[in-house]
């Protein structure tokens, strides 16, 4: 795959997605390992319908995560549901590569998306919805700047129980921007 260096941090760098890439998603939106995570389990994923959500999808602030060493793709990260008149959008995130979880590359990914979206996107409150019993990405999170702001209890069926989703959100004036290692200005 061929990848574009857009958001360089220390050890990976942000790229546009590349529809060339459905296969690995479908794979990782298809894993409990990851969709248990995202509260997606209940999702069948195909290949063309990950093919024409990739082809269709008008999200431009969204981007895959490579690592710069190897240059392989391991998960993606993005601001969704962008409102420009109110300057919110809604962090997405997920490393699909198991090899690369709990190694600090999503937190890394986070804060790059985090920047460009506070001093080049010009927004200025973030959220996430996170499951309450992925205390992982909540640490991680926490790392970055969020911090929860509410909860809707009972809210998530996962594996024959009910979860709790947290709501967590950060203020541009809140989060420290020195992460994007190839801006000029």
């Amino acid at each position: 795959m061929k990848y574009f260096k857009k958001l360089e941090g220390d050890r990976i760098y942000l790229s546009p997605r590349n529809s060339d890439d459905v296969e690995k998603f479908t794979e990782w939106l298809n894993d409990f390992q990851v969709t248990d995570y995202t509260g997606r389990s209940a999702n069948v994923l195909t290949l063309q319908g990950e093919r024409e959500y990739l082809c269709n999808s008008k999200e431009e602030h969204v981007m895959v995560i490579v690592t710069k060493d190897e240059d392989k793709m391991i998960g993606t990260v993005g601001i969704e549901k962008i409102n420009f008149v109110n300057r919110t959008g809604t962090l997405g995130v997920f490393i699909g590569d198991k090899n690369y979880r709990d190694k600090g590359y999503g937190t890394e990914a986070i804060k790059l998306i985090l920047e460009y979206a506070f001093q080049y996107v010009n927004l200025n409150n973030i959220m996430l919805e996170v499951m309450s019993y992925n205390d992982r990405a909540i640490r991680c999170y926490e790392k970055c700047g969020f911090k929860e702001f509410g909860r809707r209890h009972q809210s998530v069926y996962m594996n024959g129980k009910y979860y709790d989703k947290v709501y967590m959100e950060v203020l541009k004036e809140n989060f420290e921007c020195n992460n994007i290692r190839n801006k000029n200005i």
